[in-house]
C-alpha cells in the first residue's frame, strides 16, 4: 500500500512540452518538500503507471466511459478551440474537494477559453455506480461535465496514479501536462492564461459559450437538501440538523415541530443574526445549554450560535483554507489559525475543549474557550491507519465523532474504520483502532475485529453501552460493542440496494447519527431526510419538520453578454394593456435545441422601468420544452393610447445544440424595437423578430 504524497511531489509537470511553435510552457520545477495530508494516495497496482505520450497523429481522448454527468457524451474533436482541463477525482476525497472551489474560479476567469471535464474515477465499489455519482455532483454544485471512469480506462490513458490529479489539453486537442494534488490554483491559471494568449495569437481559439446541464438544477425543492449530520439535544428536546445543501441550520423540536432556520440559506461566510448569517456546507452539529457549535466545512470554521440572542459568531478559522499540516502539540490564535474542512464536533462531558474531527489534514484537533486557541489533539496528518501516541498515529479524514464521556470515538471514513482515543485529558493520549484494516480493504461484513468491513462510514454515536455507526455507503446503520470489537448491521439493504422508504428501511448515503434515549436520529443524506430508528423494535420512521421551507433565490436577471443585437424596425402594436412579439430563432438546417434546457427570455424598457407591468418578472422567463418559434406577451403597467410610442428590448437566450451531440453552445439574441401604438394595427398581432433580421451586430 502506496501513501501518494502528491502535493510534495509535484514538480515538473509541463516541462519541456512545446504547445505553439517554440513557446515551452512550464509548471512550477521545483519540489514542495516532504509534507503529509495534502496527496492523496493510489492502489499498489497503480505504482508503475507512467506518463503515457500522445503523437501528433494520435491525440489524447475522452473515450472509454460508462457515463456522463451534466452533458451527454463529449468527443474531444467537438471541443477543438477550447482549452480543456480534465479533473481526475473520485467523490470520498477530501483534496478532491478542496480543488473545486479553484476548478470554479478558473470557469470563471476563462468562461469561453476553458472546458473543465471531470473524470471520476472511483476508490469505493458505491462510487462505480453512475446514480451514486449524479448525487454527489449535485450536492457538491459541479457545473461542468463529468465522466464516469468506473473501468478505470481514462485513469491509465493518461498515467495519472493519485486524486486529484489534472491534466491539460490545449486548443489543438493536444496533450499539455498534468499536476497532482491541491493548491495549484495559480500554476494552472499562469500556464492556462499564457495557451490563451498564443492561441489569440493564432487564431484558433473558440470563444463561443458553452451550456450544460447541471444536476444541481434539479435537486428536489423540499425542505432539506443533502442534510450532513444530524444532532439529539435530549435535555432540551431539540434537534438540529446540518442542512448542507442550502448552507444552513435548521433547529426543531425531537418530533420535527416548530422548525426554524439558522443562516439564510446563501453560500457565504457572515456572522449576525439569523436572517443574515451565512454558512458553507456546514457538516457536524452539537448543541449545549443554549450553544450549538458548527463545523463550517466549506469555510474552514467553526461557528457558534447563540439561541438567545439568535446570533451567529465564528469561534475558529479564517475562512480560508489551511495550506500546511502542523504537527501536534501544535496550538495557535483560533481566529486567526487557518483550518482544513472541519467535518465533525463534540464536547466531552466535563471538558471544557471542543474536539475536531478535521478532515482535510487527517487530524484530530481542540478547540479552548479559555485561551481561546485551537490545537492538535492527534494525528501525524500522513493518511492511513496507524495506531499508537498521538505524535505518530495516523488517520484518514476522520468524519465523525462521538464519546461515551471517557474516549473519543472517531469515524475514520477513508480507512473504512472505528478509531478510539483513549486518555483524551492526558498529556499523551493513545490512539487505538476498533474496526478497519486499510486504505483500499472496504465492503459490508459483520462480525467481530478484523473480520469486520465497513464502506466509508461517516458518522458515529453512543449511547446505550454501544456505538452506532452510519455505514454510508452500504447504506447501512450498524451497531458496535466496543470492548468485544463485534458490529452487526441493525437496519438497512446494503451497498448496491439504496432506497427511501421505512418498511422495510432503506436509507442512501446516511451521513449523521444521534442516540436519544431508545432512538437513534439519521441523517440520511441523499434522501434530503431525517429519519428515527426505535432502537429496541428497529422500527423506522421519517419526521416532518414542520413549517421548514427550502431557502428562497434572490431573483438575478439572465446575462446577454456577447449577443447578437438587432436594431429593428419601428413596429406598430394596437392600443391596449399588452404588446406581443413573435419570436423566430430560425435554427440553421442540422442543429435544434437541447431538450432539458429551457429558452429564456426577457423584456425591458430602458428607460421607462415603471412601463411594464410588474408580472414581468426581472429574472426573465422560461420556456420549457424550448420551442424555436414563440409568442411573448407583454403586460404593461397602464393601457396605451394611439399615438403613444414605447422602446421596448427582448432579449433571447438559446441552447442549441449540433445534430444528435449533447454539446450545445448559446445563442443569445437581443432586439430593440421602438413600438407605436396605431389604431391600424390588428388588435392580438404579434410583431415579428427573427434571428436573421438585418443590421445585427456583435455586443450589448
Amino acid at each position: 500500500m502506496i501513501h501518494r504524497l502528491a502535493l510534495a511531489r509535484s514538480a515538473r509537470l509541463l516541462a519541456g512540452l512545446a504547445i505553439v511553435g517554440s513557446l515551452v510552457l512550464l509548471f512550477d520545477g521545483a519540489s514542495r518538500g516532504s509534507r503529509p495530508g495534502l496527496g492523496r494516495h493510489r492502489t499498489p497496482a497503480e505504482r508503475n503507471l507512467k506518463l503515457v505520450s500522445y503523437t501528433q497523429e494520435e491525440g489524447p481522448s475522452l473515450e472509454g466511459g460508462v457515463g456522463w454527468i451534466n452533458s451527454g457524451p463529449i468527443h474531444l474533436s467537438e471541443l477543438r478551440g477550447k482549452i480543456v482541463l480534465l479533473d481526475f477525482w473520485t467523490f470520498c476525497c477530501i483534496n478532491c474537494h478542496h480543488v473545486l472551489p479553484d476548478l470554479a474560479k478558473l470557469e470563471a476567469k476563462y468562461p469561453n477559453e476553458l472546458v473543465v471535464i471531470g473524470v471520476h474515477t472511483g476508490k469505493f465499489p458505491a462510487e462505480h455506480e453512475t446514480a451514486n455519482i449524479r448525487r454527489k455532483v449535485a450536492e457538491y454544485r459541479i457545473k461542468h461535465p463529468v465522466i464516469n471512469d468506473a473501468r478505470q480506462v481514462l485513469w491509465t490513458r493518461f498515467g495519472v496514479e493519485s486524486w486529484p490529479t489534472l491534466v491539460l489539453i490545449d486548443a489543438n486537442g493536444q496533450y499539455v501536462g498534468k499536476v497532482s494534488g491541491e493548491g495549484h490554483y495559480e500554476q494552472l491559471d499562469r500556464v492556462i492564461g499564457k495557451l490563451v494568449a498564443a492561441h489569440q495569437q493564432r487564431g484558433d481559439l473558440n470563444l463561443t459559450p458553452l451550456k450544460f446541464s447541471p444536476e444541481m438544477d434539479r435537486t428536489p425543492e423540499g425542505p432539506l437538501l443533502f442534510p450532513g449530520k444530524v444532532f439529539a439535544d435530549v435535555p432540551g428536546r431539540r434537534l438540529f440538523v446540518s442542512d448542507t445543501g442550502h448552507n444552513r441550520i435548521v433547529q426543531a423540536g425531537l418530533d420535527g415541530s416548530d422548525a426554524i432556520a439558522i443562516g439564510d440559506g446563501q453560500e457565504g461566510f457572515e456572522d449576525g443574526p439569523y436572517e443574515k448569517a451565512r454558512f458553507n456546507r456546514p457538516q457536524g452539529v452539537y448543541a449545549e445549554g443554549d450553544t450549538i457549535y458548527v463545523a463550517d466545512t466549506e469555510n474552514h470554521a467553526i461557528r457558534a450560535v447563540d439561541l438567545k440572542a439568535r446570533q451567529v459568531a465564528t469561534l475558529a478559522g479564517t475562512g480560508r483554507q489551511m495550506m500546511r499540516i502542523y504537527p501536534r502539540p501544535f496550538s495557535g490564535p483560533a481566529r486567526t489559525t487557518a483550518l482544513s474542512s472541519p467535518w465533525d464536533v463534540i464536547r466531552i462531558p466535563g471538558d471544557r475543549h471542543l474536539y475536531i474531527a478535521m478532515a482535510g489534514p487527517h487530524q484530530i484537533w481542540r478547540y479552548d474557550p479559555e485561551s481561546e486557541t485551537v490545537s492538535v489533539l492527534a494525528g501525524s496528518g500522513y493518511e492511513n491507519i496507524l495506531d499508537g501516541g498521538a505524535e505518530e498515529a495516523r488517520f484518514a479524514q476522520p468524519s465523525g465523532l462521538a464519546t461515551d464521556g471517557d474516549h473519543l470515538f472517531v469515524a475514520d471514513s477513508e480507512v473504512s474504520g472505528i478509531r478510539m482515543i483513549t486518555g483524551v485529558r492526558t498529556r499523551e493520549p493513545i490512539v487505538r483502532t476498533i474496526v478497519g484494516r486499510g486504505l483500499f480493504i472496504n465492503g459490508d461484513h459483520d462480525g467481530a475485529g478484523n473480520s469486520v468491513l465497513l464502506q466509508h462510514c461517516l458518522g458515529v454515536a453512543y449511547g446505550n453501552g454501544h456505538l452506532y455507526i452510519a455505514d454510508s455507503y452500504n447504506n447501512k446503520i450498524k451497531a458496535c460493542t466496543v470492548k468485544s470489537h463485534a458490529v452487526h448491521t441493525l437496519v438497512g439493504a446494503g451497498q448496491g440496494h439504496p432506497g427511501d422508504q421505512d418498511n422495510p428501511p432503506h436509507f442512501y448515503e446516511p451521513g449523521g447519527i444521534s442516540v436519544a434515549g431508545h432512538e437513534l436520529y439519521v441523517a440520511d443524506t441523499n434522501n434530503h431526510k431525517v429519519r428515527v430508528v426505535d432502537l429496541k423494535t428497529r422500527a423506522v420512521r421519517t419526521i416532518a419538520l414542520a413549517g421548514l421551507q427550502a431557502p428562497r433565490q434572490a431573483p438575478r436577471p439572465p446575462s446577454f453578454a456577447r449577443a447578437s443585437v438587432i436594431d429593428a424596425p419601428a413596429a406598430e402594436a394596437a392600443p391596449g394593456e399588452e404588446v406581443a412579439f413573435a419570436v423566430n430563432l430560425n435554427l440553421t438546417k442540422g442543429d435544434k435545441l437541447n431538450e432539458d434546457e429551457p429558452t429564456i427570455y426577457l423584456v425591458e424598457a430602458p428607460g421607462k422601468t415603471d412601463a411594464l407591468s410588474s408580472k414581468v418578472r426581472p429574472e426573465g422567463e422560461r420556456i420549457k420544452p424550448a420551442t424555436p418559434s414563440f409568442t411573448v406577451k407583454v403586460p404593461l403597467a397602464r393601457t396605451m393610447a394611439a399615438g403613444d410610442t414605447l422602446d421596448l428590448r427582448v432579449s433571447v437566450q438559446s441552447f442549441v445544440c449540433n445534430g444528435d451531440s449533447k454539446l450545445c453552445r448559446i445563442q443569445r439574441h437581443v432586439w430593440n424595437v421602438p413600438v407605436r401604438f396605431s389604431s391600424d394595427a390588428k388588435p392580438g398581432e404579434a410583431i415579428p423578430l427573427n434571428v436573421r433580421a438585418k443590421g445585427s451586430r456583435l455586443g450589448e
